[in-house]
């Protein structure tokens, strides 16, 4: 396969509709081969985990230390999303796919790096913004669920709300704390607002997952009863 050509094949468990899928593609499929043989998927799970603690530490060393230290989560997003991209990639090209253990490591280790980067928040905010991480992680929960009823409605896996996926997240999450080292506190803001825009769109995500449920409540009322006849 030719350098920055995409394999198709590695990608077609999942459909992807963020912004940067296909960039994002390109460089997965550049780098799975040169990932050494001895690093496996569980390998790379616990990569991506150690990105989140690298996240976490950064809102810690940011409070206690320095404010410009932040910036160390930027190089956490990089490794979890490092991780997280590359360890159920790396199981297809190597043919060693666990489709059912992958996909409940890949939610529990999602959620579990969702709650430390939200404490690690909680540490660093100040008075009731405090109440914004709390809300951030159940907001990202709560999307959570939505992609898993997706799946079991539809059969078919997205981890996208329309143009927007957890690498997007990454890199707005990064702008954010690159503005908080510029101007003090404006990481409590730029939380809020993200919180709001995450409840818009996990409500109407809601919307669309409850009127494919009742689609498909529809068509199997309907296979049923032509069954009956």
């Amino acid at each position: 396969m030719s350098e920055g050509k995409i394999d198709k094949k590695l990608f077609a468990d999942r459909k992807r509709t963020n912004i940067l899928s296909e960039p994002e593609q390109r460089f997965i499929t550049y780098l799975l081969p040169k990932i050494p043989n001895w690093l496996s998927s569980d390998g790379l799970t616990a990569i991506g985990f150690l990105g989140s603690l690298m996240i976490m530490g950064s809102f810690l060393l940011a409070e206690y230390v320095d404010r410009s230290l932040i910036l160390i989560g930027v190089l956490g997003f990089f490794v979890q999303w490092f991780g997280d991209s590359l360890d159920g990639r790396i199981a297809f090209y190597r043919n060693k796919s666990r489709k059912w253990y992958g996909f409940a490591l890949d939610i529990i280790m999602d959620w579990i790096s969702v709650v430390f980067i939200g404490l690690g928040y909680v540490f660093y905010a100040e008075g009731d913004f405090k109440y914004a991480g709390f809300a951030l992680v159940a907001l990202y929960g709560w999307a959570m669920i939505i992609s898993q009823l997706r799946y079991k409605i539809t059969d078919k896996y997205t981890i996208d709300a329309g143009l927007v996926g957890p690498t997007e997240i990454r890199v707005i999450i990064s702008l954010v704390f690159l503005l908080e080292v510029l101007f003090a506190k404006s990481i409590h803001y730029s939380v809020i607002i993200i919180c709001i825009a995450l409840f818009f769109i996990n409500m109407g995500d809601t919307k669309k997952l409850l009127e494919m449920g009742d689609e498909r409540d529809n068509a199997e009322k309907l296979a049923k009863q032509n069954l009956e006849k």
